[in-house]
C-alpha cells in the first residue's frame, strides 16, 4: 500500500466519523437539555448520568480530529455544563495515538455495569441560597 493510499483511507475515516459525531450529538442534545446533574459531581455520577449518544459523539469527533478534538470537547461540555466530564475528556483527547479508542464509551458501560459513582434522583427539586436560611426553587433552563 503506498503512503497516498494511506493517506487517502486516513482522510476518509476521519470524514466519516467527524459527519457521524455530528450526526449522534444531534440526537443527544435533546436528551442532554433535561439532564440536570448537581454541582460539585464527580466523573462516575455525571458519566452514569449522561446518554450514551454523548459518549460515542465524542470518541467519533477524537477518532476524526485526534488531538485538535480537545478545544471543541472542551467548548461543548463546557456549555452543556458537564465540568468533571469536561475534564476528563479533554485530556484524554490531548494524548496521541488514543483516538481508535473509543474510551469514554468504555467508560460509559464501566460506570454503569459497576455502579460507580451515585445514581441521580431526577425527581430532586434543586434549590440556590438567596438569603442566609432562605432558598428559592431553580427552575430548568
Amino acid at each position: 500500500m503506498s503512503l497516498k493510499t494511506f493517506l487517502a483511507i486516513l482522510g476518509v475515516v476521519a470524514v466519516v466519523s467527524l459527519a457521524a459525531s455530528a450526526v449522534v450529538f444531534a440526537f443527544a442534545y435533546r436528551r442532554l437539555k433535561k439532564i440536570r446533574i448537581p454541582k460539585g459531581s464527580d466523573f462516575w455520577t455525571t458519566l452514569r448520568a449522561v446518554p450514551l449518544g454523548l459518549v460515542v459523539a465524542l470518541d467519533l469527533l477524537d477518532l476524526g480530529l485526534e488531538s485538535f478534538s480537545a478545544p471543541l470537547e472542551w467548548l461543548i461540555l463546557n456549555r452543556l455544563g458537564l465540568q468533571s466530564l469536561r475534564n476528563v475528556a479533554t485530556f484524554e483527547a490531548l494524548i496521541p495515538f488514543t483516538g481508535p479508542i473509543p474510551t469514554l464509551t468504555i467508560s460509559w458501560i464501566a460506570a454503569r455495569v459497576f455502579k460507580l459513582g451515585k445514581e441521580i434522583d431526577p425527581n430532586v427539586i434543586e434549590a440556590e441560597e438567596v438569603a442566609p436560611g432562605r432558598y428559592e426553587v431553580k427552575l430548568p433552563k
